[in-house]
């Protein structure tokens, strides 16, 4: 999907002009994948103006990911990049918009290791419609299980939202995308379902709803977090547990969240249609979940944090 240019990019402490936001070909994580990130959303509320959404639990989660693999965006608190996150919104005059912020390790020092390499944080903003398409989101997407597995435990941490863990999701969605599904699905190394490409992944089976462990090369994604929430209010049994690839073709309903896809139901997997087509159980979180937005879901958890 195209990126959209706005006018500003935060960077290192100063809001630039989008065009000189350039980096420099010998960077170290151009080299050696060495950046973490956020994907994040801001929305057009009815009632709190544009807001950003779970703010908090994302900059949270870059600093988490940045101690891991020491890329040392200290000099900034937690609360200072959230505000960050709202001021790039606001200077950009977006009423939703797509939020990038990205820490990396920068130029001057070559080799994996690199304990000398610059640490540096940007935050972007910018339009950004329905990840896997407003006609997903209604009526379901068609996807397929890739020959290609997660990164095993002990590997590389799926539980850090890393870029060169990504190179995995590029495999995984390129091999489904080129076989004309919409998205790839991805097994963990013993068999077992992780997660899509860029999403993760719940079942419907027999009125409870199944969702796999932090423990199946999964990165525990913030509107995984949401949607389990949500659904425990409506009163579902939320189980997380391995769960065998079979089970996706025995399920009612099938979904996938995430950031980008916000919550897309899946129709079809491996050409096999899920269930009878009817998605109540989806439909239902998925009208809990804008409804934070339109003002029907009242905020009890104090997830929207408004920009203005």
């Amino acid at each position: 999907m195209p990126i959209q240019e706005a006018k500003y990019i935060w960077r290192n402490g100063k809001m630039i002009p989008w065009a000189e936001a350039t980096t420099h070909v010998m960077t170290h994580g151009l080299h050696y994948g060495t950046s973490v990130f956020e994907g994040m959303r801001a929305y057009n509320t009815k009632h709190k103006g544009v807001v950003v959404f779970r703010n908090r639990e994302h900059i949270e989660r870059l600093f988490f990911s940045a101690r891991v693999y020491r890329i040392d965006i200290t000099k900034y608190s937690v609360d200072e990049i959230m505000q960050v996150c709202k001021d790039v919104v606001r200077e950009n005059d977006l009423e939703s918009a797509y939020i990038r912020p990205i820490a990396w390790l920068g130029y001057g020092e070559m080799g994996p290791a690199s304990f000398d390499a610059p640490s540096e944080l940007a935050v972007a903003a910018f339009p950004w419609g329905a990840y896997l398409g407003e006609e997903g989101l209604k009526n379901g997407i068609d996807v397929a299980f890739s020959s290609w597995r997660r990164n095993a435990p002990g590997t590389t941490p799926s539980g850090v939202k890393a870029g060169g863990n990504y190179l995995s999701s590029r495999l995984v969605s390129q091999e489904a995308k080129l076989a004309g599904f919409a998205e790839g699905l991805g097994l963990a190394h013993d068999g077992t379902v992780s997660e899509g490409a860029g999403e993760n992944i719940f079942v419907v089976l027999n009125g409870k709803i199944y969702t796999p462990t932090a423990a199946s090369s999964i990165l525990s994604g913030i509107t995984r977090d949401t949607v389990m929430t949500l659904a425990k209010k409506a009163g579902y049994e939320v189980v997380e547990q391995s769960i065998p690839r079979e089970m996706l073709y025995a399920a009612d309903e099938v979904f996938l969240t995430g950031t980008a896809a916000e919550i897309t139901p899946v129709r079809s997997i491996d050409r096999l249609p899920v269930g009878k087509g009817n998605r109540p159980a989806t439909s239902q979180i998925q009208d809990m979940f804008f409804g934070l937005f339109s003002g029907e879901t009242k905020d009890e958890w104090g997830w929207l944090d408004p920009v203005a």
